[in-house]
């Protein structure tokens, strides 16, 4: 469900045509062995010498194989051999074009596929030699770097698929494609194509499938192409599109898939689109489309999408009846009044969140509804109960209510979704208590019921929710105590409690909450010793309650505590020294005094000149806005920066001993410099922390010979040998010493111990993105240094995405795993913590929780699949954080989500850019909407929508 127009259909067809393709090259029928004739083996031999040079190097040797046909990527015609159809030349990084006139020499030549290198340029000669092939009928430079004009093709009387997608072709395209008679496919799409969509695309007409998304064509949805009679597919997202969509459209009477997203549409749907019988997916989502829906166009459909518009009225009645209807989006609309009965049998996922419905949840009968997996009725106006059926959608996986006017209980059906994995029914008027049944999907992953009122006790049975990572009851009338059983919740992360009537005592804690509030309730007595044992919290939230007695010193060995908030409470004594990156609230408290003039709270708060009294003051009144401050810092999760001069704690720890240690470097200077023993000295030795994040804890270790460098303590070590494999853990970190960019931090050497794996890495001085962009370290960003880390990263995660054997996938890609050589150098860390993490597991697939709060994408909660995509969405958060200034959990919302919901005007987006920095120049904020544009469409909600790592740094590079 896409804010930028999902390109699913488009992927399955290219990635369909070249599965075929790869039977052919990899999987040949058996041959009969043929030579080819000799002046296209010596074609052949002189292309792959050009090919293997020392800067370039392609496995065709004829000294191993004389046979050029069984050469990776060389494919000659069964079953004889005797000439080359097809030669693939992809994913080598090829940067001269000098190869491709060579290539021309092959005469019976059908396919050529070069994407995916370094290619800037088309040699004429290419162009004038192959267009006299009549034979050659693909040809493939998608992924590249080209840079000018379209080629103007002359000849190619075969070609019938020309794929340049995700390059720098930019200017206006007129008659270039013209004389191809033969061109069924077409794809130029993430370029910078400009002027009016092209209409001139083959004289025979018989083009199939156009795609031009996201370029810069302006103008309107030209007539024109109503002439292209056998189109199937249209693709034109991602533009700037103007005008309403044509009636005209209905003329295509061979059209499957029309792609209108992310453009400046405006008018009514067409009534014309409910006719279109061989129709079945219209994507018009982000556009300005207004009026009703038409009655009847879901009637042929699978995947409908028009959300993010601001079309009216009431959703037609028979449009969740239809028999093919897949997935329904029509979220962040205008919409009114009740949803209609949902009939459709097919139906998978349903989106009508952020619209103005009313009404009862529809009734969704058992027998029709076995297929619907995702259903987002958020932030609506519907009342009355949540209906028992829903427990019949056996399938259901996601279910998202929150923000309506729901009332009454629970309903006990809901235990009955074994598949559910995401339960989201937070600020209704739900009342009763916690029904047991609640508490039994076994899947569970995500239980908000916060901002109800909801009473009674939390029973013991949630700690059967194994799988649970985020339970959140806050703002309810919950009393009584809190289950002791809730220790064995060994995946917990957050658990929000606050602004209930909790007592008694604060039994043990799970050992892996990151986010713990407990605050507004009727805590008493002294704060417990059992919260010592939180070995990961981030943020603890004690505040209004009536804790006496001392601040216990334990809070300061808490490592990865970033926020303390105690304030309101009847505390006495001095404050302990915390260090000066957590953050401490004591306000409230009379009885306590600080123990020296220092300020608790944060650097870039020291940097006011107030005195310590009215921060304090300033601090407790925004306390007393109460839920909606609790909320804030409940969502903001820190990871922990920590300061070299640290105190030592007394702990004194024993020097690990080696038991293996390698260099994986070939820099001279750092195999001279890395002394091992004196890197275990370091890691003994806890003042020499400087930085720890949920994975990892860095170290700064001086070198005798005065070089410093991270040496980097896994903190998850008891899964990197839970197969008891040093030696695979060793030969995966191989893989990763060789990597080589300037953007990504890659492992110098490694020491293993018995229990325990130390990587060492180049030193980054500046610390970490957070740092910089937030304060702490006291620097200010400017456009430049922002666009460069913009870049950087995006450099380094493309680098990681497009590893020629497979894509490098971050675990945790957030502002905290950035640092810094320098304001404008970033580097990517925790690279290798996927793959040596749990080696078992090479597919993606995790237990935990992957990410931080506020770069997670959106459909993690259901798929817990690490993907490509998902560190793209996490790549488009930190580029809004760049934009915005904001940190990406920030008044309590995800920061992703408040620009997507205040992003519809494409003409007026400046209020979501930092003032501070678009204000300096009118070319700076011209750029920063350019980027700005580029971080939406890493945000889509739709997995397929986002751009590929290498277009989004094309995209980005181009903006200035």
């Amino acid at each position: 469900m896409s804010r930028y127009g999902r390109q699913t259909t488009s992927l399955v067809l290219y990635f369909n045509f070249h599965f075929f393709l790869s039977l052919f090259c990899y999987h040949p029928l058996p041959m009969v062995f043929s030579q080819l004739s000799s002046n296209q083996k010596t074609a052949m031999i002189n292309l792959s010498s050009n090919l293997n040079t020392p800067t370039r190097v392609v496995s065709w040797d004829v000294n191993k194989e004389p046979n050029p046909c069984l050469w990776t990527g060389v494919r000659c015609n069964p079953p004889t051999n005797s000439s080359v159809i097809q030669i693939s030349l992809a994913g080598y990084s090829l940067s001269s074009s000098d190869f491709l006139p060579l290539v021309c020499r092959i005469q019976s030549l059908q396919i050529l596929d070069v994407s995916g290198n370094l290619l800037t340029t088309i040699p004429p000669r290419f162009i004038s030699d192959c267009g006299k092939l009549g034979g050659l009928k693909l040809l493939n430079f998608s992924m590249n770097n080209l840079k000018g004009r379209l080629p103007d093709f002359v000849g190619f009387s075969g070609l019938e698929a020309l794929d340049f997608a995700a390059n720098n072709l930019d200017g206006s395209i007129d008659s270039e494609l013209d004389g191809l008679v033969r061109l069924r496919s077409l794809n130029l799409s993430f370029n910078h194509f400009t002027g009016f969509v092209p209409t001139r695309l083959g004289k025979s007409k018989v083009l199939e499938k156009l795609e031009l998304s996201m370029n810069t064509f302006d103008g309107p949805i030209p007539a024109e192409l109503v002439g292209y009679q056998n189109l199937t597919l249209i693709d034109l997202s991602g533009n700037r599109l103007s005008g309403s969509v044509p009636d005209g459209i209905r003329e295509l009477a061979k059209l499957e898939v029309l792609i209108l997203s992310a453009n400046r549409l405006s008018g009514r749907i067409p009534q014309s689109i409910s006719n279109m019988t061989s129709l079945w997916r219209f994507a018009a989502n982000s556009n300005n489309l207004n009026g009703s829906i038409p009655d009847g166009i879901a009637k042929h459909l699978k995947n409908l999408d028009l959300s993010y518009n601001s079309l009216s009225g009431s959703i037609p009645s028979d449009l969740l009846s239809s028999l093919n209807l897949h997935t329904l989006d029509l979220s962040n609309n205008r919409l009114e009044g009740q949803i209609p009965e949902i009939q459709s049998p097919s139906l998978v996922r349903l989106r009508l969140g952020n619209n103005s419905l009313d009404g009862k949840i529809p009734s969704t009968a058992s027998a029709t509804h076995q297929k619907l997996t995702y259903l987002e009725l958020e932030n609506n106006n519907l009342t009355g109960l949540i209906s028992p059926e829903l427990g019949d959608c056996q399938n259901l996986a996601l279910l998202n209510l929150a923000q309506n006017q729901l009332s009454g209980a629970l309903p006990v059906e809901l235990g009955k979704l074994s598949h559910l994995q995401v339960l989201k029914l937070q600020f209704n008027n739900l009342s009763g208590g916690i029904p047991i049944q609640i508490t039994q999907p076994p899947n569970l992953s995500v239980l908000n019921i916060s901002w109800n009122s909801l009473n009674g006790s939390i029973p013991p049975s949630v700690s059967e929710m194994q799988n649970l990572f985020i339970l959140n009851l806050q703002g309810n009338q919950f009393s009584g105590s809190i289950p002791a059983s809730i220790a064995s919740m060994k995946s917990l992360m957050e658990l929000q409690l606050g602004e209930n009537h909790l007592g008694g005592d604060i039994p043990i804690m799970p050992s892996s909450l990151q986010i713990l509030n407990l605050s507004s309730n009727l805590f008493q007595g002294p704060i417990p010793e059992t919260l010592s044992r939180l070995s990961e919290i981030e943020i603890l939230d004690l505040s209004n309650n009536k804790f006496s007695g001392k601040i216990p010193d334990f809070f300061t060995r808490m490592e990865t505590l970033t926020r303390l908030l105690l304030s309101n409470n009847e505390l006495s004594g001095e404050i302990p020294d915390f260090a000066s990156w957590v953050m401490v609230d004591t306000s409230g408290n009379e009885g306590v005094t600080n123990r020296t003039t220092k300020s608790t709270l944060p650097k870039s708060e020291k940097k006011k000149s107030y005195a310590v009294t009215i921060v304090l003051a300033v601090v407790a009144a925004v306390v007393a806005f109460g839920a909606v401050t609790t909320v804030a810092l409940s969502l903001a999760r820190q990871n922990d920066r920590v300061n070299d001069e640290r105190v030592q704690t007394g702990e004194e720890l024993a020097v690990p001993e080696v038991l293996q240690g390698n260099l994986l470097t070939a820099n001279g200077i750092h195999r001279s410099n890395i002394v091992f023993t004196r890197a275990m000295e370091v890691v003994s030795d806890r003042s020499n922390i400087v930085l720890k994040t949920r994975f990892s804890t860095y170290y700064k270790a001086i070198m005798p010979s005065g070089a410093i460098y991270f040496v980097k303590k896994l903190n998850l070590s008891d899964k990197i040998f839970q197969l008891g494999s040093h030696e695979r853990f060793a030969k995966d970190l191989e893989v990763f010493g060789k990597l080589s960019n300037s953007n990504v931090m890659n492992p110098l050497a490694y020491v293993l111990t018995v229990d325990s794996a130390y990587l060492f890495y180049e030193f980054a001085p500046k610390g970490t993105l957070f740092d910089a962009l937030h304060g702490i370290s006291g620097d200010n960003m400017d456009w430049g240094s922002r666009y460069s880390i913009a870049v950087g990263v995006a450099q380094g995660l493309s680098f990681l995405h497009g590893c020629t054997r497979s894509p490098i996938l971050l675990l945790d890609l957030s502002n905290r795993s950035i640092l810094l050589k320098s304001l404008k150098e970033p580097l990517i860390g925790e690279v290798e913590l996927l793959k040596v993490t749990d080696p078992s597991k090479s597919t993606g697939s995790l237990s935990t929780v992957a990410g931080s709060v506020g770069y997670i994408p959106p459909e993690y909660a259901y798929t817990m699949r690490v993907t490509m995509a998902g560190n793209i969405y996490s790549f488009g958060v930190i580029l809004l954080e760049l934009l915005t200034g904001k940190q990406a959990v920030s008044e309590g919302i995800e920061l992703a989500k408040w620009v997507l919901s205040n992003s519809a005007q494409q003409d007026n987006r400046d209020h979501i850019l930092d003032y501070s920095i678009s204000r300096t120049s009118i070319v700076v904020r011209s750029q920063m909407l350019a980027v700005l544009k580029i971080a939406l469409a890493c945000v889509s909600v739709s997995p397929a929508a986002r751009p590929r790592m290498k277009s989004v740094l094309r995209m980005l590079l181009n903006a200035r």
